[in-house]
């Protein structure tokens, strides 16, 4: 007999980590948060109806709080965990990144054992073409001139084996490089940091994709969830590439059966020229406007597609018809962060 279904959720928090002290503890205070406006208690209680609102089995949490020689990225979730009575109260993360910014996976360990299982083997210092170990080197030649250039994430995806009532599944939790161009000086300067970030952030996305097709071939139910800092037909310099990171990792070139689905990456790839969904929403001063922009993705291979019944749903605070009705529920989005969590419902599989 099959078990439960299943929910999994990502959910990219801004400056996450802003609202702990060294020894993990949520500052519940006035102080000013690292958000724009908001304190660090009034987000804090934001955060913790929308966890609790989301009550899933687990949570990719992206952009987590930090680990490092005194800070401990586990220990500050497990304790928000408990602040807000959630049951995904066990936390766990991989190789910690070299920013103050984690991918940690959030869950109920009633329902789900989680271990971390980096794969791929470790690489040499000038890199490796062929699927490496997340925490080392990739090369790739990024520019095409015959030089392949090593390319390393600053936050090293996060490989998690699940198992649950029904199974085994294999997570990928991942933060792809932001390809805004960070320091430009000038127009010159601007464009030549965008088109460099588009590389590595679509190698990146290469390498993420040669380990999702290995684990497909290896009858793997995959499941890629994040923030992806991409999305077809988001920036000018895509046409130079052929495709968005998004679609590399889609693998829309590869047979059907090798190809990971979200219906909301679908939608956006064939509608371009379109309205398309969102999963963030930023605020742009020197046009005084908000832009909307689809970033964080739950990407499942072919098997789960066909066999667990998907359902996908972009907790928008105003897209989402049932969330606009709800005033409660849509200002602690707005108040928690710039991203909105996205989930995926799996039904039981006979």
């Amino acid at each position: 007999m099959a078990g439960p279904g299943l929910r999994l959720a990502t959910y990219n928090v801004e400056w996450f980590n802003a609202l702990f002290d060294d020894a993990g503890h949520p500052l519940n205070d006035s102080q000013p948060s690292a958000r724009y406006g908001i304190t660090r208690d009034r987000q804090l209680t934001a955060l913790r109806a929308v966890f609790a609102a989301l009550d899933a089995d687990g949570i990719m949490v992206i952009e987590s709080p930090d680990t490092g020689s005194k800070r401990s990225t586990t220990r500050a979730l497990e304790r928000f965990a408990a602040s807000a009575g959630l049951r995904a109260r066990r936390a766990i993360i991989g190789y910690p990144s070299e920013t103050e910014q984690e991918i940690a996976f959030l869950y109920d360990p009633d329902r789900l054992t989680v271990r971390h299982d980096p794969q791929g083997n470790p690489a040499p210092r000038h890199g490796s073409s062929d699927a490496p170990r997340f925490d080392t080197a990739f090369r790739y030649d990024l520019d095409a001139d015959g030089v392949g250039e090593v390319i390393r994430f600053s936050k090293p995806p996060l490989e998690l084996a699940v198992t649950h009532a029904n199974g085994t599944l294999r997570l990928i939790g991942v933060h792809a490089k932001s390809k805004a161009p960070h320091g430009a000086r000038d127009d010159a300067e601007l464009t030549r940091l965008a088109i460099d970030n588009r590389r590595k952030q679509l190698a990146q996305c290469l390498w993420l994709r040669q380990r999702v097709t290995a684990h497909i071939r290896a009858g793997d139910h995959v499941i890629v969830m994040g923030d992806l800092n991409d999305g077809p037909g988001l920036d000018e310099y895509e046409k130079l590439f052929g495709h968005s990171g998004v679609e590399v990792v889609l693998g829309p070139d590869d047979p059907p059966d090798l190809r990971l689905y979200d219906p909301h990456a679908q939608m956006a790839i064939s509608q371009r020229l379109g309205v398309a969904p969102s999963t963030a929403r930023f605020f742009i001063a020197p046009q005084n406007h908000w832009l909307d922009a689809l970033l964080d993705f739950i990407m499942i291979s072919p098997d789960l597609r066909a066999r667990a019944a998907p359902v996908w749903r972009i907790w928008h605070p105003d897209d989402d018809p049932a969330i606009a009705a709800n005033p409660t529920l849509r200002a602690a989005l707005l108040d928690a962060s710039d991203h909105f969590p996205v989930t995926l419902d799996l039904a039981p599989v006979e």
